[in-house]
């Protein structure tokens, strides 16, 4: 099958080479005013796990092309893969190829411009001809984002033209051999689905933060808490981890767009009050760090393990690491951070900051320190060499803002230990 991809985020490259190595002819228009380059290829997907190699073997192979935006017009199939804020950009996209494509086009809108647009943009196509367009939300976590697409447990569609519906079934045939279940709804509930997926995920990471710092004003240990929690089969596990905030571009955007949606409709600030909250949560660890010292952190040297936004991933969209850098900087301290992937790009956002070092190696960055944060729970940090901390640090303090610790262990090591609702 011959696609064109619209976009130049992390969904339309990996939908981009999943369907090139599964045999189809794509092309990606990065900007609709020039093609993209390798250069800009290497720049958004470099971090993610396996998607530039798949990139490279289908550019490789011949059936991955960056085109013009003219070019790309050529296909009568296409996937729109845009930002939230991009829906005029599609909306010229439409009309440009009901032009081009008089009947059986197919069109594939990948981005979440809100409830109702895809219905919207139908109204500029002619259903009666199979100029048809369909919603296909994204459900890619970054960090495994090439897996998601490749292996999905469950494939939502938005599809009211049953001519498109087989289209997309064809398309998406290598990658739902051990599917659990299509879900075929209209596309307004699909734009629904995805909004009420991400909101649902935010409120619990909200509520069992909040648990969390109660716990601390209680004195007791939210983990045995949790852990009381998830033993009910109605609660379950998922997304139920304390820590100091979430992040990520897209989680982000989602998020804002079901707030605003609820409060112009219902009137309810339930999720701002969950963006709002969120916010404060990243501030934690500095708060507990500027207690412990008594307000006084000028001139301490502070380490930092983790400044991605989330393991796996080199993106700092939105990481609690922005923040606590930032507060500990204007606070007049040295800083010294490791992360295995995040470094470079933190050092490129505080535009090399003289009291701000990126280092390669964790203990490296615990030389002489006054304090230890852990922001991101990056699996080499979960079971470091505890003497050798001990070795180099200055004080032997840790500030856990992942709870990925044993607090008895480093208790009877000598460590002073802070986690969150520990």
């Amino acid at each position: 099958m011959k696609i064109t991809i619209w976009g130049n985020e992390l969904p339309a490259w990996t939908s981009a080479a999943a369907l090139a190595e599964s045999g189809n002819h794509v092309k990606i228009v990065t900007g609709l005013d020039q093609a993209g380059n390798k250069n800009e290829i290497a720049f958004k997907i470099s971090n993610e796990p396996g998607l530039q190699h798949c990139i490279d073997e289908a550019i490789r192979s011949g059936r991955l092309q960056s085109v013009t935006a003219e070019d790309g017009l050529i296909p009568a199939t296409h996937i729109i893969s845009l930002n939230p804020d991009e829906y005029e950009i599609a909306a010229q996209l439409a009309k440009d190829l009901a032009v081009k494509h008089p009947s059986n086009l197919l069109i594939i809108n990948q981005s979440h411009f809100g409830v109702g647009s895809t219905d919207k943009l139908q109204e500029l196509l002619y259903e009666p001809y199979n100029q048809a367009l369909a919603y296909l939300p994204d459900m890619l976590a970054e960090g495994s984002a090439l897996n998601n697409f490749k292996n999905p447990e469950t494939i939502i569609v938005g599809c009211s033209n049953d001519w498109a519906l087989l289209n997309i079934k064809a398309l998406m045939r290598p990658f739902s051999q051990s599917l659990k279940q299509w879900m075929l709804m209209t596309p307004k509930e699909a734009e629904f689905t995805k909004f009420a997926n991400t909101g649902m995920l935010a409120l619990r990471l909200s509520y069992i933060n909040e648990l969390a710092n109660l716990a601390d004003h209680l004195e007791v240990d939210i983990e045995v808490i949790r852990e009381g929690m998830i033993s009910d089969p109605r609660i379950g596990p998922h997304y139920l981890h304390p820590g100091c905030g979430f992040g990520g571009l897209h989680f982000q955007q989602y998020i804002e767009g079901l707030s605003e949606l609820m409060e112009v409709n219902r009137n309810s600030k339930l999720l701002d009050t969950v963006l709002a909250e969120n916010e404060k949560q990243k501030e934690q660890p500095f708060r507990k760090l500027w207690r412990h010292y008594e307000c006084d952190l000028k001139d301490k040297t502070v380490t930092i393990w983790g400044l991605s936004f989330k393991p796996g991933t080199a993106s700092i969209d939105n990481a609690p690491s922005l923040k606590v850098i930032e507060t500990l900087l204007a606070q007049g301290c040295k800083i010294q951070v490791h992360d295995p992937e995040a470094g470079s790009n933190i050092a490129q956002y505080f535009n090399n900051h003289e009291r701000l070092e990126i280092v390669d190696c964790c203990y490296q960055a615990l030389q002489n320190s006054d304090g230890l944060l852990l922001l991101t729970e990056w699996s080499e940090y979960w079971s470091p060499e505890y003497d050798e901390m001990l070795n180099r640090m200055r004080h032997p303090l840790i500030i856990d803002g992942r709870n990925i610790f044993d607090k008895e262990i480093l208790h009877s090591l000598g460590f002073t230990y802070y986690g969150v609702g520990r």
